[in-house]
């Protein structure tokens, strides 16, 4: 756990500074000691766990050491790719190695740079000199390549501080933990900042993964910059490896975004993943042909647009963020108006601009994250102005990230899918030669935008319970990949193929079947698939050499359009409350399960506003699903007679399973305390809380209850089964609501429910909520053990389930005490 995480932080460090000073102390001889594509891969490996030690710290919100481990992470890892591109041979010309390397030393000097002016301004004073001193390092690097002067013992001793600065802190960790807190180094006691972490951790509003993306942002900029300034002298295949790695740690922050419940930035942080492979793969043009190739106008022209309305909706959070996307949008703009895009100097003029907007994003967002905004950024102005309006009503609280289906760790990413499909459609729109389809870059706007980040959203939409939704998404990422490929990648050819037809006609037979789903979805949805069916028609047509003029352009405009409206709508409804832009009823009513208007709530049970809403459901008189310490359980309070009946006619209860009752302790039962045999309280007092419901003699301590005539339902006429579950989040319901009835959550004679997705499935508009916490701990329902005959000394067991040891010890013991 956290000796685990901070340990393989300080060691890892370490060892990546151990190798690299040595590969720059023996770097003047003959053969280095280390040679260039073993360290390469070694540093890829250092920064593989460097990047999961901080993703797994960030649970507990350690921002500074999460942006440090991440940006060391990329660092090393484009950096062991331009090592290894070099001992493949392929940086051959002179000043290759420096013009590949320049571009990320420049970013990650200021980088770390900030990192540590925030670290030593927070009192992180080890963390702060690790990033300084990789920072001068990379400065003493950038100063080596241009100037002979600067040896490489000046970079290896740099490396070499931080070494040392990694063993200290391994070893304070390490000490720390393995003395149990008797022996602690100054500067690594990991104690220090923990209540500090929990309370920022309570607040649940700062997305601390948005730092590494924009530094991200800044090592593509610096690329393209650099060539403009001078500091490079050509723009070439050395220079992939920090564009690519910068789009693929890109997608990762994206994704981490979403767990980070921020949908506008990691929809933001997809786009600019976007770009980055885009310039990855125009740098590698010498290898199919020798001119630079060209860039489709309609689509950089869209996705201009579709930045620009995220930038109006990034305003609501802050107004820095949303001025900070119109640079991407002039950059957008700026590659449309150039032929050659990325390889002209009114793109590299807006590379240079987003690497200095970037730095200061990074400082201001580094600095946020640590205090409560001290830096001013506009943050809720546009929200208080939106409060005054009656037409625009900002979703808030428990409904900001309400999930369709059941409990989820990812915000929704629906944004982003639609957005893709826009983007793959208006790219496809562009009509180049068949005999040379890589001279216009088509292929990464296709795979990448229609293809990975279309898989991404239909991974997140499965997450949050969208099964159809996420089957279309994940279908239509797999066509456009494919599809990209083949066709724009220039695997097709000039030549048709039977078995292509064949297995386009196979996605559209998948297609059709969602087609079909989706009218009992939504009209949007219905639209959104049907307007794809002809884009695989138009698939189709091409691959049988029989496509008309104009029809595919024809066909990849309307699906734009309606993938538009569909963003426009997932925005909106994402952040305004009401249907701004309604996405319309099923096409196709059903009554039953899911077929009325009102949809079951779902609530995440480690919400504390939504064990209180779920209380309040209970207490007007509402039956609600819950989880347990065994399985999940259908629930109504005992003082709203209404809900008892309701609860037994939902489930048709069965005689032989009675419906039981639950308290969160005995003082709830106190008021009728002198009708219970001391030993019968006793044993109650000893056996609870557990998993173990007792069957006491029924008697009139129930009317204390509030049941009335809805007592009959529960329990016998001799008997009721009663008990106090272990459960934290049960009990806590109880102790809002007042005693419960239960029942098992599922029709009588099927499988009990062992996760909240099965509560709605199995008893659909019955249940007014469910709590959801996912699977359950256990397979079966609690024991029952017969504590009528309790006075006689006979204890029976007329259902056996899962007892832990330590309650057969209890009963065992009690058995031999009567």
């Amino acid at each position: 756990g956290k000796f685990t995480n901070s340990f393989s932080f300080s060691l890892l460090p370490h060892i990546g500074s151990l190798l690299l000073t040595v590969h720059f102390y023996t770097i003047s001889r003959a053969a280095p000691l280390i040679p260039s594509s073993a360290l390469g891969i070694l540093l890829l490996i250092l920064s593989s766990l460097l990047a999961y030690a901080g993703i797994r710290r960030s649970l507990r919100n350690a921002s500074l050491f999460l942006s440090l481990c991440l940006t060391i992470s990329v660092f090393w890892c484009s950096y062991g790719l331009v090592f290894i591109l070099g001992g493949q041979g392929v940086l051959n010309d002179t000043g290759d190695f420096r013009n590949a390397l320049v571009p990320g030393l420049v970013t990650f000097t200021l980088a770390l740079l900030i990192i540590a002016v925030v670290g030593f301004l927070h009192r992180e004073v080890i963390l702060a000199m690790i990033a300084s001193a990789l920072s001068f390092t990379s400065a003493h690097e950038i100063a080596m390549h241009y100037n002979t002067a600067f040896g490489s013992s000046a970079v290896a001793c740099n490396y070499l501080i931080v070494s040392l600065v990694g063993g200290y802190f391994a070893l304070g960790r390490f000490l720390y933990f393995l003395t149990k807190e008797r022996i602690v180094l100054p500067g690594t006691d990991p104690s220090k900042n923990k209540t500090h972490e929990q309370i920022k951790s309570n607040s649940g509003s700062m997305n601390h993964f948005a730092p590494t993306g924009l530094i991200l942002n800044m090592l593509s900029a610096s690329v393209f910059g650099c060539r403009l300034l001078g500091v490079t002298s050509k723009l070439f295949i050395g220079q992939v490896p920090w564009l690519w790695a910068s789009g693929v740690y890109q997608i990762g922050i994206c994704i981490l975004s979403y767990r980070a419940m921020d949908t506008l930035m990691a929809t933001f942080f997809g786009f600019a993943s976007i770009l980055k492979f885009a310039g990855g793969y125009s740098l590698l043009y010498p290898i199919w042909q020798s001119e630079e190739p060209s860039f489709p106008v309609p689509f950089l022209v869209v996705f201009a647009i579709l930045l620009a309305v995220l930038s109006l909706f990034l305003v609501l959070k802050s107004l820095v963020d949303g001025l900070y996307l119109l640079f991407f949008v002039a950059y957008c703009i700026a590659i449309a108006c150039c032929p050659k895009g990325f390889f002209e100097g009114g793109p590299q003029g807006m590379d240079v601009a987003i690497f200095v907007a970037s730095a200061l994003m990074t400082l201001i967002y580094q600095y946020n994250t640590k205090e409560n905004a001290i830096i001013p950024t506009g943050k809720g102005v546009v929200k208080a102005l939106l409060a005054r309006s009656s037409f625009l009503k900002l979703r808030e609280g428990a409904d900001l990230h309400a999930p369709y289906l059941g409990y989820s760790k990812y915000a929704d990413a629906e944004v982003l899918g639609y957005a893709c499909s826009v983007l793959a459609s208006f790219a496809i729109m562009v009509t180049g030669d068949p005999n040379a389809p890589l001279a216009t870059v088509i292929v990464p706007w296709v795979v990448v935008a229609g293809g990975i980040l279309k898989l991404l959203g239909g991974s997140v939409a499965f997450a949050r319970g969208k099964t159809l939704e996420s089957s279309a998404f994940i279908l239509y990422g797999v066509m456009w990949i494919i599809w990209g490929l083949t066709r724009y990648g220039g695997l097709y050819g000039t030549t048709r193929s039977f078995h292509t037809a064949v297995g386009i006609i196979a996605f559209m037979l998948f297609n059709g079947f969602i087609v079909f789903c989706t009218l009992f979805l939504s009209i949007t949805w219905f639209f959104y698939s049907l307007t794809f069916l002809l884009i695989a028609i138009s698939f189709l047509l091409d691959s049988i050499n029989a496509l008309p003029a104009g029809y595919d352009i024809a066909a990849a405009l309307i699906f734009g359009l309606v993938s538009f409206y569909c963003f426009l709508s997932a925005l909106f409804n994402s952040v305004f409350e009401g249907s701004c832009l309604p996405v319309g009823r099923p096409v196709v009513q059903l009554s039953g399960v899911g077929g009325g208007m009102s949809k079951c709530l779902h609530l995440p049970a480690r919400k504390a506003s939504s064990v209180k809403r779920i209380a309040d459901i209970l207490k007007n008189g509402g039956t609600c699903g819950i989880p347990t310490d065994t399985v999940y359980v259908l629930v109504a309070a005992c003082n709203r007679p209404d809900a008892v009946e309701k609860a037994h006619n939902s489930k048709r209860q069965a005689q032989e399973r009675p419906m039981s009752l639950w308290i969160s302790s005995l003082k709830q039962l106190e008021p009728a305390k002198h009708l219970f045999t001391p030993l019968l309280w006793d044993f109650m007092e000893a056996a609870w809380p557990s998993p173990i419901s007792l069957v006491i003699p029924r008697g009139e301590w129930v009317d204390f209850l509030g049941m009335k005539d809805s007592a009959k339902y529960v329990g016998t006429p001799q008997s009721i089964a009663i008990r106090i579950p272990d459960c934290s989040v049960t009990t806590h319901l109880i102790d809002l609501v007042g005693p419960i009835v239960v029942t098992s959550a599922n029709p009588t004679g099927e499988a009990d429910t062992t996760h909240h997705n099965q509560v709605y499935a199995k008893l659909g508009d019955k249940v007014d909520a469910v709590l959801c916490d996912g699977p359950s701990p256990e397979n079966i329902a609690s024991t029952v053990v017969d504590c009528t005959k309790i006075n006689s000394g006979n204890i029976g067991f007329f259902r056996v389930g899962i007892i832990p040891k330590s309650q057969v010890k209890l009963i065992f013991s009690l058995v031999l005490l009567f």
